[in-house]
């Protein structure tokens, strides 16, 4: 597991001793040693779950607890309660959410898809298995049914323990929930779906879902499940797409996607818990042509439970204006994603080695 969870991070006490950190006086020379002890007694006491976002830089989350930790047959789980984030699902050592930014996330991914469709009323969600996704697609008044089908039961089972605010979620009748591989799943329906989601996690090396990026994923089975006369729409998480981080994937699934649908429009919003800026990208036979007042509107007549708490028309809008140096890399790419010419983000899963 690329992630870990320590009862003290070392690095923090190295620097809390420090004199000069970079010609800049540290904390520690303008207290005295009487101060400086009840701290470092408090931080040896403390847990801390630590990140590792490259070889040579980790981000670091102070904890309450560790309500579940271990691994199943594809990826190593983790569900921890931190002091800043609240609950946090952590899979290969990778936050894929947190309880209180989650809302982001979620509504970038769902919303989007669901409101540029003239009438969305079949949903299908590869992985999502903390419920999230389907949460947000149920919301609006529209849809009909969702199928949720994730790889991993033991991610669903204790995400519908722990995480209440999608147990309304699990327990609706539009919900068809499978737990299978999402594209043994796809290739064998005889349904046609009006949005197909990817919430899947980071392609990470030996991790279970890279092939789920590709362009022959794309091309074979997602697009030929895309209802096409009501302007199918297809979505998918594509990873950090930062100004230092949208080269590890985000530009190659934006590229891959356009060998494959006419229309792809790629958004982005910045994540807190993430610590990074996410990207997203939306693809489709059917033009994206909705101006901000024309979303407003849908979502005032489609969206259920209360008002979005991120998105709106202009902010929507916004999110597809890309910085110049993402814009200008999202242009010059070449690279076509695909199970031998793969990408990845910095981990690995469980397959690392030869295990399962």
């Amino acid at each position: 597991m690329v992630g870990a969870v320590h009862d003290y991070v070392g690095v923090v006490g190295e620097l809390n001793g420090l004199e000069t950190v970079n010609g800049y006086e540290s904390r520690a020379m303008t207290t005295t040693k009487q101060q400086q002890q009840p701290r470092r007694e408090e931080e040896e006491r403390q847990q801390w779950y630590e990140e590792e976002i490259d070889d040579d830089l980790k981000l670091c989350y102070a904890l309450n607890s560790v309500l579940h930790r271990g691994a199943s047959k594809y990826q190593e789980i983790a569900l921890i309660d931190t002091k800043h984030f609240g609950k946090a699902l952590i899979i290969d050592g990778k936050m894929q959410s947190a309880e209180v930014d989650e809302f982001i996330y979620h509504e970038s991914l769902i919303h989007p898809p669901l409101l540029f469709h003239p009438n969305p009323k079949t949903v299908f969600i590869m992985g999502g298995g903390e419920g999230s996704a389907a949460r947000e697609a149920l919301r609006h008044r529209t849809v009909e049914r969702v199928v949720m089908c994730d790889i991993d039961q033991e991610v669903v089972d204790f995400c519908r323990t722990y995480l209440s605010a999608n147990r309304g979620a699990f327990a609706s009748d539009r919900l068809c929930l499978l737990i299978n591989d999402a594209r043994a799943e796809l290739e064998k329906s005889r349904e046609k779906f009006d949005v197909i989601v990817g919430d899947l996690a980071d392609p990470v090396e030996y991790g279970p879902c890279y092939q789920l990026y590709t362009k022959s994923f794309y091309q074979q089975v997602v697009k030929p499940k895309l209802s096409g006369g009501g302007g199918g729409i297809f979505v998918t998480q594509a990873g950090p797409a930062g100004v230092l981080t949208h080269r590890e994937v985000f530009s190659s699934i934006y590229n891959t996607l356009r060998q494959v649908f006419k229309y792809v429009k790629a958004y982005t919003a910045h994540v807190p818990s993430f610590a990074d800026t996410w990207g997203w990208v939306m693809a489709s036979d059917h033009p994206f042509n909705l101006t901000a007042q024309q979303i407003d509107e849908r979502i005032r007549e489609r969206v259920v439970e209360g008002e979005l708490a991120y998105l709106s028309g202009d902010s929507l809008i916004a999110s597809t204006t890309l910085n110049k140096s993402v814009h200008q890399s999202l242009l010059e790419e070449t690279h076509v994603y695909t199970e031998d010419d793969a990408r990845f983000v910095h981990g690995h899963g469980r397959a690392r080695g030869g295990g399962a």
